[in-house]
């Protein structure tokens, strides 16, 4: 088959020679796009406050409950325009194809703020469905589904981007993405109800049973520290020896390691003498002129008790806006040789990223200290 002549001599139009292109590799495409969209994303996707960014994905969001919508009337026979069911076969690779953009986009939104803890499977489950959607083109014609992927897609974007835009990080700002999300797959329905689409008040019913225990399971997630803290995220936690602010910069410093230590650059393993000090900085981002306060919570581990004992929970401000993260510090004079940790967490006490270190006592101080800036 020539791809771009017919029988006739006559040159092929172009949205046929691409039918033509995809019937003839579309075994390949699924893996293909996988790639290719996932790590497009992890290049260009590089600040979750980017105006541009939020924006195309609020447009994918747009055009995905379009090709929803364009599906279920056309398979309830519900469209009589010509131009509308002439493209037909594109709206379900429309639907797998914003689907993938979006999730893609959260899983890098995501990653950057989870924790390896709880909150780490919450971006398990986007990657999951991420890969999922790229194989599931047969199956994304079913009502269900496609509400049920639209709901979670739409919940995982407003959840960050009202923050951004409000300037405002709380549990009204989360509650209220939640009922956005429902108000938007609520829209659907009623479109798709008024134009017989949904053919009966039990199938009515069961999209809003599927879709009211997925606002509960997030809801649940979100109150147990499963969701990540998006849009804050930790750029940088470590353990020194000393820690000041110098004009715009940080001082800080830390026990000079060996030579085969090339690797270390802050104190995993605080050596520490009569009259030291241990510091804990931390670098987090968060969106253009966003303030809120962040937590270090530090903890020893009770060998005895067999748990971690809180010793501290220190606060301070921040404000975001910088490309590497809002600095800051806490400090502690008194700790007891053993395991620690310090978790930064944000206002509602959700975990941001953990800094774990082992305090061993001396005598007196042998050692040499780096100085480096921050």
């Amino acid at each position: 088959m020539n791809l771009f002549k017919n029988i006739s001599g006559k040159p092929v139009p172009l949205v046929e020679r691409i039918t033509a292109y995809y019937k003839k590799y579309e075994k390949y495409v699924p893996l293909l796009s996988f790639f290719a969209g996932f790590g497009w994303d992890n290049l260009t996707l590089k600040r979750i406050d980017q105006l541009i960014d939020n924006l195309q994905l609020l447009f994918y969001l747009i055009l995905l409950a379009t090709c929803i919508i364009l599906v279920n009337l056309i398979q309830s026979r519900a469209v009589k325009k010509p131009l509308l069911l002439k493209y037909s076969d594109w709206y379900p690779l429309g639907i797998q194809f914003f689907l993938g953009g979006l999730f893609s986009a959260y899983v890098v939104f995501y990653f950057q703020s989870a924790s390896v803890t709880e909150s780490f499977l919450f971006v398990i489950l986007l990657f999951l469905l991420l890969v999922a959607n790229e194989f599931l083109e047969n199956r994304l014609t079913n009502l269900y589904l496609q509400l049920s992927l639209f709901f979670i897609a739409a919940f995982s974007f407003f959840i960050f981007f009202l923050p951004v835009v409000t300037k405002k990080l709380n549990v009204y700002m989360f509650l209220l993405g939640g009922f956005i999300s429902l108000v938007l797959v609520g829209g659907v329905l009623i479109i798709l109800r008024k134009k017989n689409a949904i053919a009966s008040n039990r199938q009515f019913k069961r999209v809003i049973g599927i879709i009211g225990s997925l606002y509960i399971l997030l809801n649940g997630f979100y109150f147990i520290n499963w969701i990540p803290p998006v849009p804050l995220s930790l750029k940088e936690g470590a353990i020194f020896h000393h820690v000041k602010r110098v004009d715009s910069r940080y001082e800080v410093q830390y026990e000079k390691p060996g030579w085969y230590e090339f690797w270390k650059n802050s104190d995993e393993e605080f050596h520490f003498a009569p009259g030291d000090t241990v510091f804990c900085f931390a670098s987090v981002f968060a969106p253009t002129r966003l303030e809120t306060k962040i937590y270090q919570h530090w903890q020893f581990y009770h060998p005895e008790r067999g748990e971690w004992i809180t010793t501290d929970r220190l606060s301070y401000p921040i404000t975001g806006g910088r490309d590497g993260g809002y600095r800051g510090f806490t400090y502690k004079k008194n700790v007891q040789p053993g395991e620690w940790r310090v978790d930064v967490e944000d206002a509602q006490g959700r975990l941001l990223g953990r800094i774990s270190f082992k305090v061993i006592e001396i005598p007196r101080r042998n050692y040499l200290l780096i100085t480096e800036y921050r």
